[in-house]
């Protein structure tokens, strides 16, 4: 049926009249991306990579949060959690070579380890402990800025903890001083999750075995360098193309005088604030990142939310990589990950947290360094077989 331009014009403003959505509505649940810059002066000049050919190891644009926020919601209503997800404690260790009991440099590091334990905030156990002191629920606390990046006090003597183990694939961590041309990007892997750090221990000790060739070997046990505080923060974003995670940290061991050259073999900053992204465990095989043989098996609910399968990308699998906005991702071993340094020092990290939570970490680290090595073993495991070595916590090779 042929209709006038003015019979067209009505019937367009009864449908909105009646509440018809507009076409913004009508777009399919785009999930999480690759990183896009959002600075007007990024704007300009980049050019939008591909989602899913390859990884972003070569040239990474990334944007800087301008706020962090609370829940958002997107216009098909799938919640969005901005803001601090995780947050706890975190510890390097590195593995020397085998044979290489007392190492002198990185050619004698076979791993470097990245440990994060979840805990709850720190004003939750501070609520707890006051209001079971004054016994009146009505007296509420006001939180301090920042206050939802800073963990609680880990326990001592209790190693059943939640942890995950993370390998760093190049034996440093991503350098964030590296400002001119291309951000560095590190690929990672989680190898061990579980609930009793004793467990975990038992994997990182010592090993004697034999072998046909060259009879018994000896593989030294790792060896701890580093101990503080971390979060995970999703940043607010208009819309979820432009959504990232920072993964920041702040140590509070070993103090500054004692920061040495196994910390700057290792890459490890005082300081330092990474963009953490997830690989999609169901993308086609076609870079040269790390590979497992166990393929991950996320549930659906990431796959089509977070990845965007069928929705997203140029394979039905959705997109290659994604931010890591569910802590939850990570709770699975072999899951693939990339480290893009973007910015080191407690300047940095603020800048990369925003909303206080970087200099919140900072005082936090600062208050920690009262803890000797052997209450850091103690949170650990239990203070068990303290022989894992203070030696590298002083930041000199053996």
């Amino acid at each position: 049926m042929v209709t006038t331009r003015k019979q067209q014009a009505l019937q367009a403003e009864n449908e909105e009249a009646a509440g018809a959505p507009d076409n913004l509505t009508k777009r399919p649940a785009p999930a999480h991306s690759s990183l896009k810059p959002t600075s007007d002066r990024e704007k300009s000049t980049h050019v939008q990579e591909p989602e899913e050919s390859e990884p972003p190891t070569k040239k990474v644009k990334l944007e800087t949060p301008a706020e962090e926020g609370v829940r958002k919601e997107d216009e098909d209503g799938i919640v969005r959690e901005a803001g601090t997800t995780e947050r706890g404690h975190i510890y390097f260790f590195f593995r020397p070579r085998v044979e290489r009991a007392e190492p002198s440099s990185l050619d004698d590091v076979k791993n470097l380890h990245m440990l994060l334990v979840p805990r709850p905030p720190r004003f939750s156990a501070a609520d707890e402990t006051r209001m079971s002191a004054a016994g009146d629920s009505q007296d509420m606390q006001v939180l301090q800025q920042g206050e939802d990046a800073v963990p609680a006090p880990a326990p001592l003597d209790s190693p059943e903890q939640h942890y995950r183990l993370i390998t760093i694939g190049k034996k440093t961590l991503p350098d964030p001083d590296v400002h001119r041309g291309r951000k560095e990007s590190f690929w990672a892997t989680v190898v061990a999750v579980g609930d009793d750090l004793n467990s975990l221990e038992k994997g990182m000790a010592e090993k004697t075995y034999e072998t046909k060739t060259r009879g018994t070997r000896h593989d030294p046990p790792a060896r701890l360098v580093a101990r503080g505080c971390y979060a995970l923060v999703n940043n607010e974003a208009d819309k979820p193309s432009q959504e990232t995670t920072y993964l920041g940290y702040s140590l509070s061991h070993p103090a500054p005088s004692e920061f040495g050259p196994v910390q700057t073999a290792l890459g490890i900053h005082r300081a330092a604030a990474f963009v953490l992204q997830v690989k999609n465990p169901q993308a086609p095989a076609n870079d040269s990142g790390a590979s497992t043989t166990k393929p991950v098996v996320y549930p659906d609910e990431i796959m089509d939310v977070v990845f965007g399968k069928e929705t997203r990308g140029r394979e039905s699998t959705g997109l290659h990589f994604a931010p890591c906005s569910r802590p939850q991702m990570l709770d699975y071993n072999g899951v693939e990950l990339l480290l893009v340094a973007i910015r080191g020092d407690e300047s940095g990290l603020e800048e990369s947290l925003g909303e206080g939570r970087g200099e919140a970490m900072t005082e936090a680290a600062e208050a920690d360094k009262a803890l000797g090595v052997g209450e850091i073993f103690r949170e650990l495991w239990g203070g068990q077989d303290a022989d894992m070595l203070p030696e590298a916590l002083n930041g000199e090779w053996i």
